[in-house]
């Protein structure tokens, strides 16, 4: 089957359907379908947007009628923690309430299903979302694929690759390899960035680390292997990347995930890579990448909105 894998929607259902309409889908039984194609949602539906819960029906819809799939998102797993009970901390959540970073960020979410039967009803949809999937012609994953990292998971995930209710705590917790394999996976890898250079990121928090491109052909260079602003680039010396053992080159089909809030028209990042989040979230385009089955990737068959 042809898939279309649609980029991370963060609430903005009206992109969601215009892109829809675009790519040849229609509403038909109460859910949006292609005659002849399925989507492939890489996850973070939620946050940011005007529509949480339109989105989220949607994308559910469509899923229940077999008209797509999709997988968990850094944003679904979050919502997880944060309505999931401290085992460990009575009164408390695997992801801190507040007033602080993780409310502002999840707010939007919240305003619509927050003290209702419905956001209950939402996180245990999102805990039937795989971690990753592996069609044997592509794959796709919310935002790093590493061959050690989903090795050392599958074992301890339930079926279909989705996290038990024990790795969900597990991976909410420091220093265990749970949480350092679940956030490889759906925030990407990271790197110390050198002594003295930081960024703000796009909520405007500081980061001194920085996400490596684990698809580059190789890791020569700190400032070549790095995602960060061209101003933090400018300045950043041209040295040896660290070695880091979960640098590896890949070697399988296509791989094609969301996360990193891209810009500008829609490119490959490699001949298997492609990264379909363009920033719907911040005012950019809701994009997707039509696949037809090719394994050298093309760039015309980005779609945008």
């Amino acid at each position: 089957m042809n898939f279309d894998i649609i980029g991370d929607i963060h609430g903005h259902a009206e992109k969601l359907l215009g892109l829809l309409k675009m790519l040849g889908y229609r509403e038909t039984k109460g859910a949006w379908r292609h005659p002849e194609r399925a989507a492939i949602f890489v996850g973070d539906l939620i946050d940011r947007g005007p529509s949480q819960v339109a989105t989220v029906d949607i994308v559910r819809r469509m899923v229940d009628a077999g008209a797509a799939r999709c997988i968990l998102g850094n944003h679904e797993f979050n919502a997880i923690a944060w309505a999931t009970p401290d085992p460990n901390a009575p009164g408390e959540f695997l992801r801190q309430h507040g007033r602080g970073g993780n409310r502002s960020q999840h707010q939007a979410f919240l305003l619509e299903v927050e003290d209702q039967p419905l956001h209950e009803e939402l996180i245990a949809w999102f805990k039937t979302f795989p971690l990753w999937l592996d069609l044997g012609d592509i794959r796709v994953v919310h935002a790093c694929w590493n061959d050690a990292y989903i090795e050392r998971l599958k074992p301890a995930l339930g079926s279909n690759n989705t996290l038990t209710d024990e790795m969900i705590v597990l991976s909410s917790r420091e220093g265990h390899w749970a949480l350092e394999a679940v956030e490889a996976l759906c925030k990407g890898l990271e790197v110390d960035l050198p002594e003295g250079q930081f960024f703000h990121d796009k909520d405007g928090l500081v980061r001194h680390v920085a996400r490596v491109k684990w698809w580059a052909p190789d890791f020569a260079s700190l400032r070549k292997s790095t995602l960060a602003p061209a101003s933090v680039l400018a300045n950043m010396p041209d040295i040896p990347l660290p070695r880091d053992p979960r640098l590896t080159a890949y070697d399988g089909p296509p791989v094609f995930f969301g996360h990193y809030w891209l810009t500008g028209a829609p490119k490959l990042a490699g001949e298997k890579f492609a990264c379909v989040d363009y920033s719907a979230g911040k005012g950019g385009p809701l994009v997707a990448y039509r696949w037809e089955g090719e394994q050298e990737l093309r760039e015309d068959r980005f779609v945008i909105f």
